[in-house]
């Protein structure tokens, strides 16, 4: 209720005998009063709001899902990669790196190098901004004596952001809605949703005969996984696939934990440009287009639409119409199997 509302009912639970207009001693004294209570009212309608778990977002959601489930929110992981260092001398551990645009990297081993060599790193600062394309790390932001060069020769990978609250709630409603229990199937998959940099995972059961399970993931970008990844939740589920229950799964059950493969998606069109975008404005915010698309279908429909490739190029901010789309030379949705995920190939446009 407001403060008139409330102020209101006050008044009129005095007798008529008394001078209740606005300025009179009793309407001076409820005034105060009501604005107090329409605060007090206001707080407990946020504490209810809070009762559901729907309403709740950053520390407040992770908390109430940590207190109910004991899942707590991935964190963010900093991205990994080699770098080769030019010069005489030796690289010692956080020793660091930096590209043109001020993205740091630091060494993760020390190593004597002499001429050239190969030294492992990571990113300073943990999330998707560590991933970085092949030659771009090419800096010392501070001078290491007796080293000239540096450059990655391969993209740094496996940075992301930490857990989002709709992935985290996700994963909330995935552990009470398919109780995981004596290793079944949702138990394997909440398993495999818990190692940081997986973004979902497919189970497939007796895949190689009896007491086998194939864990097929895909990344935090919906992308195939990296032998990192793979290799971390291998270990945690079944290490070295011995079914001695040194991991999650219970004795007995000998777990395979593989990527989904990519199904390269290539996507030619001729544009109609928006006034004030240029080309390369609109082919980014179209990739970015096609990427969301693809990250929201994968593991989830299984082919990729031709009609949706369509709806997200034309509602790309650049893009005033479009026409002569070709999803991979055609013009027929394409079917993206059991085991793979849809990947964004060469992205043609023109004019």
């Amino acid at each position: 209720m407001t403060k008139d509302q409330i102020l209101a009912d006050m008044i009129d639970s005095v007798p008529d005998d008394y001078d209740k207009r606005p300025g009179s001693f009793i309407y001076d004294a409820l005034a105060p009063a009501a604005e107090q209570f329409a605060k007090t009212d206001d707080s407990i309608n946020v504490v209810k709001d809070k009762l559901s778990i729907e309403n709740l977002s950053g520390n407040e959601l992770a908390q109430r899902v940590k207190e109910r489930t004991g899942i707590e929110r991935k964190p963010a992981t900093r991205a990994v990669g080699t770098v080769i260092v030019t010069g005489t001398g030796t690289i010692q551990i956080g020793d660091r790196f930096e590209t043109a645009g001020g993205i740091q990297f630091r060494a993760t081993e020390s190593k004597d190098i002499s001429g050239s060599g190969q030294v492992s790193i990571e990113a300073v600062k943990a999330g998707n901004s560590g991933n970085v394309a092949a030659n771009t790390i090419t800096l010392f932001p501070v001078t290491l004596a007796g080293f000239t060069a540096v450059t990655n020769p391969l993209p740094t990978m496996d940075g992301f952001e930490a857990e989002s609250d709709a992935d985290l709630l996700q994963r909330y409603y995935e552990r009470i809605r398919t109780p995981a229990t004596s290793g079944n199937k949702a138990h394997y998959l909440n398993w495999a949703k818990e190692v940081p940099g997986v973004g979902d995972a497919k189970i497939i059961s007796l895949w190689n005969g009896p007491n086998t399970v194939k864990v097929l993931i895909i990344d935090s970008d919906k992308q195939p996984a990296s032998d990192t990844i793979v290799s971390a939740t291998q270990n945690y589920i079944d290490p070295d696939i011995t079914g001695l229950g040194d991991g999650a799964a219970p004795i007995g059950a000998f777990c395979t934990v593989v990527s989904a493969s990519g199904v390269d998606i290539n996507v030619t069109v001729k544009i109609t440009l928006a006034e004030g975008y240029t080309l390369q404005q609109a082919k980014d915010n179209i990739s970015d287009s096609l990427t969301k698309y693809f990250k929201d279908i994968a593991f989830v429909e299984p082919i990729v639409s031709y009609a949706r490739v369509g709806a997200a190029i034309l509602e790309s901010a650049g893009v005033e119409d479009y026409s002569g789309l070709q999803v991979n030379s055609g013009t027929e949705n394409i079917t993206i199997g059991n085991e793979e995920v849809a990947v964004l190939g060469v992205l043609y446009l023109d004019t």
